[in-house]
């Protein structure tokens, strides 16, 4: 009787789903969120992460999956009520994640199907981040290192104190106070199972890496013959660290014990470094302006040889991230920002240009490289939530492997989304997202409402988003004007930089141009305008 209950619930609440024309937050929130794009070492199989979430009980939950490059053969790797993420593929074709199953987030291993689960590292308080070397001999993890006193240790005759001492910054980040600890960095050999210590390379520093709040293992690196690792830290305290951006890359010598600052020299980020295949040069982004965080992204290569570091992006008026070295050498894969859409795009050393891979209306927000022909990237748009695609690197053509919301959005009505040029004050041409409600007639009247995205320099591009979803505002009858105003990154840097120290002068005028121009529309109510 049980299991008929709850068949008929599903099927209820699947019916009332299907049943809706237009987006709603139930429907939203149904949705499974595809992430991670890991192709397995023999360029077969692609592996990824899929969360749902239930409103009712306020969280969600991430399995994994693996498929074969065409989406067949579709097999789902984990099913518990924990979260499984920072998946990876070893070097024989097994997986590793991380997960709290144990009461601490800690490395687990299963084999391709699913099956001979077992936990790989037991780090007493758990760990934030891993990375192996290539042939999983060793493992680079992330973890907590007490290195401050609480005011309760400072003064053991005040144990019930609740109370912090500030008498320099950074005492407080984002949403979040400085909690004594800092992330170091630790390597362990990974013949003993489970791995429950390791050396830091870090010890003493009060300093991070990865760096908080936001930075993850993406910040380090393996060399290929596992000697060096690479890792990002801004090694500065204090009112210099507030006010810096300058964050280093370090190499970090497993033979000799030293460390290296490679780095010295640039003010700015400098980031998320990867080793070439052969290990004879090492990539990263960079910013050059101390103190700027939304500079533009270069791609700096470092040859070991010659030891000379070079700026690749001179003369590309766009940031880059996400960066890949092809198996020859021969390209640097990445993804770019072009006009409020974000593409993957090479660094050919041979032409000494970039090479535009994929073109259309929509954010890449990741890839993986699956041999000399396809990539395997994730994509979504302002219309459809994120799914795989097979990309043909020499056409550009995508096939999408993934279908995960498509009973969903079959049988939803969906907000038309359109660009236009508008003329600024200053007579430039600023690209606007106008998105129209679901069964738009011309012929009738909307209220318009422009968003005004924070930030404030992040592009208003081709996202998806599950807290600022223009398909959610557009079907509650409302015509949206999305803006690409000034101090936008995704037109160059000087569309970008103008918002520095004019906040609130040009980039006001821009919202203005833009809800202008569309409120001139006869199905624009001119008397229901909102921000």
């Amino acid at each position: 009787m049980k299991k008929i209950t709850l068949i008929v619930t599903f099927i209820n609440l699947f019916t009332i789903l299907m049943a809706q024309s237009v987006m709603t937050p139930e429907i939203l929130w149904s949705f499974g969120r595809i992430s991670g794009t890991q192709v397995s070492p023999d360029g077969t199989k692609v592996l990824y992460g899929l969360s749902y979430y239930s409103v009712k009980e306020n969280k969600g939950s991430r399995d994994l999956y693996v498929a074969a490059l065409d989406g067949s053969g579709l097999t789902q790797i984990t099913n518990t009520k924990f979260s499984e993420y920072n998946e990876a593929w070893t070097n024989t074709g097994d997986l590793v994640f991380m997960s709290v199953q144990s009461g601490s987030a800690q490395v687990w291993q299963v084999d391709a199907a699913g099956n001979n689960k077992m936990q790989i590292t037991d780090i007493e308080g758990g760990i934030s981040g891993y990375k192996f070397n290539s042939d999983f001999s060793k493992i680079l993890y992330a973890k907590e290192v007490k290195l401050d006193k609480t005011v309760n240790e400072l003064y053991e005759d005040l144990p019930l104190a609740d109370a912090r001492i500030m008498d320099d910054l950074m005492y407080r980040h984002w949403d979040s106070w400085h909690n004594y600890t800092y992330s170091h960095l630790f390597i362990a050999n990974a013949d003993q199972t489970p791995i429950k210590t390791g050396k830091d390379i870090m010890e003493g520093e009060k300093f991070d890496s990865p760096l908080k709040p936001f930075g993850g293992m993406e910040q380090t690196a393996w060399s290929p013959n596992g000697e060096t690792i690479a890792y990002t830290s801004k090694k500065l305290v204090g009112k210099a660290y507030a006010k810096s951006t300058n964050s280093e890359i370090y190499l970090y010598n497993l033979v000799s014990g030293a460390t290296q600052n490679l780095t010295e020299g640039n003010n700015g980020y400098d980031l998320d470094p990867v080793f070439a295949t052969d290990g004879k040069k090492l990539a990263w982004t960079s910013m050059e302006r101390d103190g700027f965080e939304a500079d533009k992204s270069r791609l700096f290569v470092y040859d070991f040889d010659s030891k000379i570091k070079t700026d690749l992006s001179k003369g590309f008026d766009q940031s880059v991230a996400d960066l890949t070295w092809s198996h020859d050498n021969k390209f640097i894969y990445c993804t770019s920002a072009i006009r409020a859409t974000y593409q993957v795009f090479r660094y050919c050393f041979k032409t000494q240009v970039f090479e535009q891979i994929t073109k259309g209306t929509h954010n890449y927000t990741g890839f993986s490289l699956a041999g000399k022909e396809q990539l395997i990237g994730s994509k979504q748009s302002m219309s459809a939530p994120t799914e795989l695609f097979n990309i043909d690197i020499k056409t550009g053509t995508e096939t999408q492997i993934t279908e995960v919301n498509k009973n969903q959005l079959d049988n939803m009505e969906l907000a038309t989304v359109k660009e236009r040029t508008v003329k600024t004050t200053d007579g430039k041409d600023m690209l606007v997202w106008v998105i129209y409600p679901p069964g738009f007639d011309k012929n009738k009247k909307y209220p318009t409402l422009l968003y005004c995205q924070g930030g404030p320099q992040s592009a208003v591009s081709q996202f998806f988003s599950y807290r600022w979803n223009f398909q959610m505002m557009a079907a509650n009858g409302y015509i949206i004007v999305a803006p690409n105003r000034r101090g936008l990154p995704s037109f160059g840097q000087e569309w970008n930089d103008q918002i520095s120290k004019d906040y609130g002068g040009q980039n006001i005028q821009d919202y203005f141009s833009a809800i202008d121009d569309v409120a001139k529309e006869p199905y624009v109510d001119s008397t229901k305008l909102g921000a």
